[in-house]
């Protein structure tokens, strides 16, 4: 299999109503633990990187996820995650990565669509795909990703005028989500008519981020409705590195990976198969 650019992995998912998981891994043990459980669901894979997480890896690793992507028998797209500017995204296409996404949602809309279009024809040059993002993503307790206080919603006019003036290949929707996990006291509601809206106005791939700790059946929904990617970082962190801690707990000696690490990938990867099995992609690598 080859490693696939954004549009082109989104597209049959597209065409098949289901929606790719894109897992955020930070260090290299998450990143084959995705790849392993992937490859045992028979399901697409998207690999996620934030900025943050590009600084704690650096860009040196895409060239082995590029050779551990080429063995694989699932298509794989490697996506830097919220792009915050021109540079970076050109930092992303020299340094591998096979699609890329710039947020400048918390720009004015002109701004956001001047900022987008110019990643698009650069991006476009050489192959790569592009996600935009219109409206804005809450912010619970996430840092290395962008969120606002207040969502505002993705407006359905403005989607289609963005779409067609940026010529992006996705995009990503505000309908009630947020990046980090959810206080208790705070239950995310989906505004799954204004979905229904947007992708019958504009047809192309849509995306969800903030999907962690969100119900499922709210999830499962938004698939249903025209969601075909959902950013997936927080839960599975959690199940990782909470089983890690646990590890780590039980003997102060321990020190060898390979004495602390299985667990917690293993921990993930059950985490991971979830999402894998609600959004509809197991046993989906067999349309490409």
């Amino acid at each position: 299999m080859v490693l696939y650019t954004g549009k082109s992995i989104l597209d049959i998912a597209n065409q098949n109503n289901f929606a790719i998981p894109a897992f955020n891994i930070s260090d290299w043990a998450m990143f084959l633990g995705v790849m392993d459980i992937s490859e045992a669901k028979n399901a697409p894979v998207i690999i996620a990187i934030h900025p943050d997480e590009v600084s704690h890896i650096t860009t040196d690793l895409i060239a082995a996820m590029h050779a551990r992507a080429h063995r694989s028998p699932v298509p794989v797209a490697i996506h830097w995650d919220h792009g915050g500017s021109y540079e970076q995204m050109i930092t992303a296409i020299q340094s591998g990565f096979t699609s890329v996404m710039i947020d400048a949602s918390l720009l004015p809309f002109e701004e956001n669509v001047a900022l987008t279009k110019k990643v698009v024809d650069a991006a476009h040059a050489v192959g790569i795909q592009v996600e935009g993002e219109l409206g804005t993503i809450g912010a619970n307790d996430s840092y290395g990703e962008s969120g606002a206080a207040e969502i505002i919603y993705t407006n359905v006019d403005d989607a289609v005028r963005f779409v067609q003036e940026t010529g992006v290949d996705s995009l990503a929707i505000a309908i009630g989500t947020s990046h980090g996990l959810y206080p208790a006291d705070k239950n995310p509601e989906l505004r799954h008519d204004l979905l229904e809206q947007i992708k019958a106005a504009v047809g192309i791939p849509l995306v969800l981020h903030g999907g962690s700790s969100n119900p499922d059946a709210e999830l499962a929904r938004a698939v249903s409705l025209g969601i075909n990617k959902i950013n997936i970082s927080s839960d599975i962190k959690v199940s990782y590195h909470n089983r890690m801690r646990e590890i780590l707990g039980t003997d102060e000696r321990l020190r060898e990976p390979n004495a602390i690490q299985p667990e917690p990938i293993a921990a993930l990867k059950v985490t991971a198969a979830e999402k894998i099995d609600l959004f509809g992609a197991a046993g989906k690598a067999a349309l490409y």
